[in-house]
């Protein structure tokens, strides 16, 4: 028969494997790898396609199938409880997934809650969201109504309800300048019935900007004070000048004042009164001059009884015997190197 150890021994047995695990080397426990987490950008795509497949799919759980209606049928009435519709047990299905993945976004720091839905494509927005116009959108979709570009994190224009990037709003709806047919974009003129940029605004002559003393207009076409009296006022008959201000009408013509003189002399008319030769204005001396009718003596004019001798004019007064100086009123003389005398003289001189 054995018999059984004693419990010293036993003890002494527990303290020897004691020790003999304290000398063995430990080795340290192998860190366990952590899985990269999702970041929050293909987390939020990720909600958004999951609600987006949970919407349609809800709308097609509620479409009424096609085909005849089933025959109704009856039922007996018993204390069982009828068991779960697939509709319903894979819309718990959904729910259970939705708030899973929910509860590891929130998690996560990404908001799961739906912030409205989305003015183009009418699904619910998750992650980014562009408020404008008075509704929400997808970054992505909310586009410029020309060319398509994503106006998400730009300035835009809004016309009738779409919002258009700036090149397209000007380009479609800006006022076009009346000179270069470009569109207007900044300050604006409008003048004979038309836009201008500032800068061509200007004279179709010289092409100068119009100052404070504004412009003229000829035939729908602007031009500076100057160069459109140059062009277009009327001219005077004595200089050829543009006529600014005042004027004389004489002779079927516009004159300056200071223009209407002789044209001989040049010395103003006293009394306004003047005498017409061949189309030009000369004073009372000058007049007689050029018909012929001053006394070939004095030089004054000849407006009564006149003599008309030797291709002259004289009055009766001063037609006189050259040597003697007598008149010669009795209508008969001698004439020597285009000088009148009276028979006496004549004869004593040149006997």
């Amino acid at each position: 028969m054995s018999q059984f150890p004693s419990s010293k021994a036993a003890d002494g047995k527990r303290k020897e494997e004691q020790s003999e695990e304290k000398k063995r080397p430990t080795t340290p426990p192998s860190p366990t790898p952590q899985l990269p987490k999702p970041s929050a950008t293909s987390a939020t795509l990720e909600l958004d396609k999951l609600m987006a497949s949970l919407s349609d799919f809800r709308v097609q759980n509620h479409l009424p199938a096609s085909g005849p209606p089933p025959k109704p049928e009856l039922s007996s009435v018993s204390d069982t409880t009828p068991p779960p519709t697939s509709g319903s047990t894979a819309e718990g299905s959904l729910d259970t997934m939705l708030g899973l993945l929910q509860s590891d976004l929130s998690r996560q720091g990404v908001p799961t809650q739906a912030k409205g839905l989305c003015g183009s494509c009418n699904k619910p927005i998750a992650g980014q969201v562009v408020t404008a116009l008075g509704r929400t959108w997808h970054p992505e979709h909310f586009l410029c109504g020309g060319c398509s570009v994503a106006l998400g994190g730009s300035s835009f224009f809004e016309k009738d309800g779409a919002p258009y990037c700036p090149e397209c709003y000007f380009e479609r709806f800006s006022p076009r300048c009346g000179l270069c047919n470009q569109p207007i974009r900044h300050k604006m003129v409008t003048a004979l019935d038309t836009h201008w940029h500032p800068e061509h605004f200007c004279c179709v002559s010289c092409g100068e900007p119009f100052g404070e003393e504004g412009f003229h207009e000829r035939e729908g076409r602007p031009y500076c004070r100057r160069d459109f009296l140059q062009l277009f006022a009327p001219r005077c008959q004595g200089c050829q000048g543009p006529i600014l201000e005042n004027y004389i009408s004489a002779l079927s013509a516009l004159w300056h004042p200071d223009c209407f003189v002789c044209r001989e002399c040049f010395t103003p008319f006293s009394g306004g009164s003047f005498f017409e030769h061949e189309g030009r204005p000369l004073c009372e001396s000058h007049f007689h001059a050029r018909r012929g009718s001053l006394c070939a003596t004095c030089g004054l004019p000849v407006t009564g009884r006149c003599v008309s001798a030797l291709g002259r004019r004289f009055h009766p007064d001063h037609f006189t015997c050259t040597f003697c100086l007598r008149p010669l009123t009795k209508g008969s003389f001698q004439e020597r190197a285009d000088k009148p005398y009276c028979q006496p003289c004549f004869l004593k001189l040149f006997g």
